[in-house]
């Protein structure tokens, strides 16, 4: 208690490392903070032309929203994950790179992992209002769904949070830890249905075994794009299943990370 009272009263600390990190990511650039919707939709671009018209991957029509557009099915799926990308990659390098101000004064340090995410959301949120507006001209009924689309965004926010704070502290001990993570953020983004349907992964569980994709399912990411796609692109409730599911990895997987970030938090300035 006396650790979250100490989070809580450097509440304006942790509002000022948000404001430095969403006005200093973009600094000196001609387009500022539009890189932040030019990033997605260049790759978006990448994706359809590879993956669509190349390899001609069909996402299901929406469920019942009857959308058909592939370019609008991948960004439903590929802005969660690059927000949680951006989480954990900034969340593990959150100490290391503010090495001089930790061993300058005492503070929470627990206040940096957080300050990434919180600038990071300030940037997805316009994303997927963005989204939210293209969605609605194609015929999608999002609006309704709002206020669920941001109780799974804080869901996914407290999983990548989580997630981020035990890599931060892992590459304090071990600085590769920051390129295995990266390595494995790649890997893990294909083992995900952003850019092709579930559907792939179900017909070869059939030829080579049903576990196949209830191994493929214990993916934490599956879930929340699943759910993401379901309220956005869909434009349903998403199964209760997945709902128990992104509620439990995110409670325990921040639970996790808040235990081993409290754990260690006064011996990183030592490592430093």
């Amino acid at each position: 208690m006396t650790y979250l009272r100490e989070l809580y009263a450097s509440r304006e600390l942790l509002a000022n490392l948000v404001m430095r990190e969403v006005k200093g990511k973009y600094r000196r650039t001609f387009f500022g903070q539009l890189w932040s919707l030019i990033n997605p939709l260049a790759t978006m671009l990448v994706y359809t032309v590879v993956f669509s018209i190349i390899f001609r991957a069909r996402p299901p029509v929406g469920d019942p929203s009857t959308l058909d557009i592939y370019p609008l099915w991948l960004m439903c799926g590929l802005l969660p994950w690059l927000f949680f990308n951006r989480v954990v990659s900034g969340g593990l390098a959150s100490i290391t790179g503010n090495a001089s101000l930790i061993k300058k004064v005492y503070f929470p340090r627990m206040n940096l992992p957080f300050a990434v995410t919180g600038s990071t959301a300030f940037t997805w949120i316009n994303e997927m209002l963005l989204l939210v507006v293209v969605l609605s001209i194609f015929g999608a009924f999002v609006l309704p769904w709002i206020p669920l689309l941001i109780v799974y965004m804080a869901l996914l926010a407290l999983f990548a949070t989580g997630l981020g704070m035990a890599l931060a502290v892992l590459t304090v001990y071990f600085r590769d830890a920051q390129h295995f993570t990266a390595i494995a953020l790649q890997m893990w983004m294909y083992l995900t249905p952003i850019i092709y349907p579930i559907s792939l992964v179900e017909d070869a569980a059939q030829l080579h075994g049903g576990y196949l994709l209830d191994l493929y399912r214990l993916n934490p990411m599956e879930r929340f794009v699943t759910v993401f796609r379901n309220l956005m692109y869909d434009n349903r409730l998403p199964d209760i299943s997945d709902t128990l599911w992104c509620v439990g990895w995110a409670a325990g997987m921040f639970m996790i990370g808040f235990l081993i970030f409290k754990r260690f938090e006064k011996r990183l300035a030592r490592l430093l």
